[in-house]
């Protein structure tokens, strides 16, 4: 199944997430895709921030550390925010123990360029396209299993 979302800003991009992260469950994976500054960050964002209540601490993509990780302290859900940018080889994530955290089913993993590395995915992974169609205005495509 594939729903498709036109938004105009990087705030409705945010609220849509967060739309989204209140039908999310631990152990769920979304892997994003996009070319740069297309809105994945902002989506993880609003994902991480509803989900965790974090805001202020959002530290963004990931791209040189590989994974961040937030935890909420009322609900106790944590969320991985993985960014494969940089990531050489598939090899690299398994020796950062990426088996542990995509199996973890006590917290919600967000991938941004997920699409590098799709082998080591789930079949249970959701994707989320995300195109720049001019200044502000965002596509995105989510397709569930």
């Amino acid at each position: 199944m594939q729903k498709e979302i036109i938004t105009n800003s990087p705030e409705e991009t945010k609220l849509i997430a967060q739309k989204f992260a209140c039908k999310l469950k631990s152990g769920d994976i979304l892997a994003l895709t996009g070319n740069l500054g297309s809105g994945k960050t902002c989506f993880a964002k609003g994902i991480i921030e509803e989900l965790t209540g974090i805001s202020e601490n959002f530290q963004g993509s990931p791209t040189f550390a590989l994974i961040q990780e937030y935890q909420s302290s009322e609900s106790g859900i944590r969320v991985n925010h993985f960014d494969f940018y940089r990531v050489k080889n598939a090899m690299e994530l398994l020796q950062i123990g990426w088996q542990e955290y995509i199996f973890d089913n006590n917290s919600v993993c967000v991938i941004e360029w997920a699409d590098l590395f799709p082998e080591i995915l789930p079949p249970e992974t959701r994707w989320i396209k995300f195109v720049s169609e001019g200044d502000d205005k965002r596509k995105i495509v989510i397709r569930n299993p």
